[in-house]
């Protein structure tokens, strides 16, 4: 089910204008986790990359690499150590209104419906209510929600949860969506479903995107370019550029020239940790 786009909010402040060629900018980015009574943990290490403005990439790397740090950082939600990271020309220091994510776990608000939850980026930033109360209505009917609305979240799936929380990020119509592993909880005919949507939804409203998944079929599929990482301390070992052509079928996951893509991709974790 296709949603109604509302297109970018015309009552918000005009984005900082920035080199299309770096939209998200990481230069020489390092983050220690330095707890009090152990010993300091190298979670990231010299990373650098740009995202162009509209460009979809995905990060794939083993389990404890750094990937939802390194998202984590760039929605300003942690400090990092060391070196910059620029979103449109800002300095990336706080949660900024441009940005949207969507984490592994939902994290609804138990006391509220899911259409209100739904709502809670419109109502934390004073947005149009009854603009982005249909635009809610639209993703959720999007995600197989519809008639869900009143619920609460005690009363719907995990899975079911995780599609009101994509919703939710994107209910502001962000410029920059971050995605850690959102499908992850979904069936496999489900997560086929929303990849192809996403998809769309990416490709009519403009934003970039920067997307974590253990899959490298599903990053493979999604994706203009992949970032893989290192074990930690999480380092880029490849960005390997997905030349498969746009619009993309989800068929294309079981052709031959996806499956050279994935082929190169999981030579990086021979004998240095699984991935799907």
């Amino acid at each position: 089910m296709a949603i109604k786009l509302l297109g970018r909010r015309q009552s918000a402040p005009a984005p900082v204008t920035a080199d299309e060629e770096a939209w998200i900018e990481i230069d020489g980015l390092q983050k220690f986790y330095r707890p009090r009574r152990s010993e300091p943990t190298h979670a990231l290490s010299d990373i650098g990359f740009t995202v162009r403005r509209g460009e979809f990439v995905s990060v794939v790397g083993p389990s404890g690499c750094g990937k939802t740090t390194l998202l984590k950082i760039l929605a300003g939600l942690i400090p990092r150590s060391e070196g910059t990271v620029k979103i449109a020309g800002r300095d990336v220091l706080k949660p900024i209104p441009e940005v949207g994510m969507v984490f592994q776990a939902a994290t609804l608000l138990p006391w509220r419906t899911i259409l209100q939850n739904v709502m809670v980026p419109a109502e934390v930033q004073r947005l149009d209510a009854s603009t982005h109360r249909e635009r809610a209505r639209d993703l959720l009917k999007m995600v197989g929600l519809e008639g869900f609305e009143d619920k609460y979240p005690s009363e719907l799936s995990g899975g079911m949860q995780q599609r009101a929380g994509i919703c939710r990020a994107l209910i502001h119509d962000p410029a920059v969506l971050l995605m850690d592993e959102p499908f992850g909880a979904l069936d496999a005919m489900t997560r086929e479903h929303m990849n192809v949507e996403l998809l769309r939804i990416w490709r009519e409203s403009g934003q970039t995107i920067v997307f974590v998944t253990h899959s490298i079929s599903e990053a493979v599929f999604l994706s203009d370019r992949v970032i893989v990482l290192s074990s930690r301390p999480g380092r880029i070992a490849e960005i390997v550029p997905i030349e498969l052509g746009r619009p993309r079928d989800i068929s294309i996951v079981s052709s031959d020239a996806a499956g050279v893509y994935v082929e190169r991709i999981r030579e990086h974790f021979n004998g240095a940790g699984a991935i799907d």
